[in-house]
């Protein structure tokens, strides 16, 4: 079921964060945005936010997105975004915010983490209930024994969580053990700790420069990378399997890739073991080795008048051409 038109649609253009000035590389740190992006564009990008306990973790990556060079620019071309110098707008919005903006944003995420902390003291305590309910059964010491200790059904909800899970259901007969109180409720608890996503508030939205900045990229990658994406392919890095792109007919969450996509230019010379090697590899995958490049001969015939033949009706991208290379050796 197609949910895209479910998601809130960011406000337009906005801003991409350039974090080098050596690097082209580009960020986005609003779930709502990359949620929309992945949904209504087929735009991907590359999680690689990590907790600041566990530094060198590398599954189940969180925000922020990276962007390809070639999905930035795609996405200035479009209109749909803005390139901004993250740390010139971070600096210049520090200086500028007042000392009562910054009390009021602290505090805010102050009421934020104690209303995540009564959130989840909540949740325990429930959990804490049906599994008293659940040992219990119609064992009338284990009651009498609960109600020994706090003299109501209140301290039912005073059991630690460990002696609860950890203790199964006894006979009538059999002994009771010892019962430990649990932690202090979520008001004598400290607060959880926020961590925003995002830097606006309390910083203002970065303005767009007056002249639109375009992302470096090479432009026979480009070429591709734009053409396969206006037949509605998503397209990923391609580095695990030796090549530009990794080519997916759908959202790769419910597609493999079916191609494994290069970028040349048309009158670039290839060696003949890349094709090769390529094919071999794409094979072995289950998948094509896909080339393509800019024909340039088409580009400037393409406005002369055809001789009789059927014309093809051209889109923006119509003079890329791709081949598909399979390995059919025994």
């Amino acid at each position: 079921m197609d949910c895209s038109n479910d998601l809130p649609r960011p406000p337009i253009p906005f801003p991409l964060f350039k974090i080098s000035s050596t690097i082209e590389s580009f960020l986005l740190y609003d779930i709502n945005t990359i949620m929309w992006l992945r949904k209504s564009h087929n735009i991907l990008g590359v999680l690689i936010g990590t907790l600041p306990q566990f530094p060198q973790q590398n599954v189940f990556l969180g925000l922020p997105l990276e962007l390809q060079p070639e999905e930035a620019r795609l996405l200035v071309e479009m209109e749909l975004a803005y390139i901004v110098d993250d740390l010139r707008c971070h600096s210049i919005g520090m200086q500028s915010t007042t000392a009562a903006q910054k009390e009021a944003f602290i505090a805010d995420l102050k009421r934020k983490g104690r209303e995540a902390a009564k959130a989840a003291d909540s949740k325990r305590e429930a959990s804490r209930k049906k599994t008293l309910k659940r040992l219990s059964g119609g064992n009338q010491n284990f009651k009498d024994t609960i109600s020994e200790i706090g003299g109501g059904p209140a301290a039912e909800m005073e059991l630690d969580e460990d002696v609860l899970f950890n203790q199964m259901a006894t006979p009538d007969s059999a002994p009771i053990p010892p019962l430990a109180l649990s932690r202090p409720s979520v008001h004598e608890e400290a607060a959880w700790t926020v961590t925003p996503a995002t830097s606006y508030p309390p910083l203002q939205t970065p303005p767009m420069a007056p002249a639109a900045t375009l992302p470096i990229v090479k432009p026979s990658a480009y070429a591709l990378f734009k053409h396969l994406h206006s037949l509605s392919y998503f397209l990923t890095p391609g580095l695990r399997f030796g090549c530009q792109f990794s080519v997916y007919p759908g959202d790769p969450l419910r597609f493999h890739s079916h191609f494994l996509a290069v970028g040349t230019d048309w009158d670039e010379e290839i060696d003949l073991l890349d094709l090769i090697g390529g094919g071999r590899l794409g094979t072995g995958v289950k998948k094509g080795w896909l080339i393509g490049g800019v024909d340039e001969e088409a580009r400037t015939h393409e406005n002369q008048p055809d001789a009789g033949e059927s014309k093809l009706v051209h889109s923006q991208n119509s003079n890329v051409r791709t081949f598909c290379i399979e390995w059919g050796g025994m």
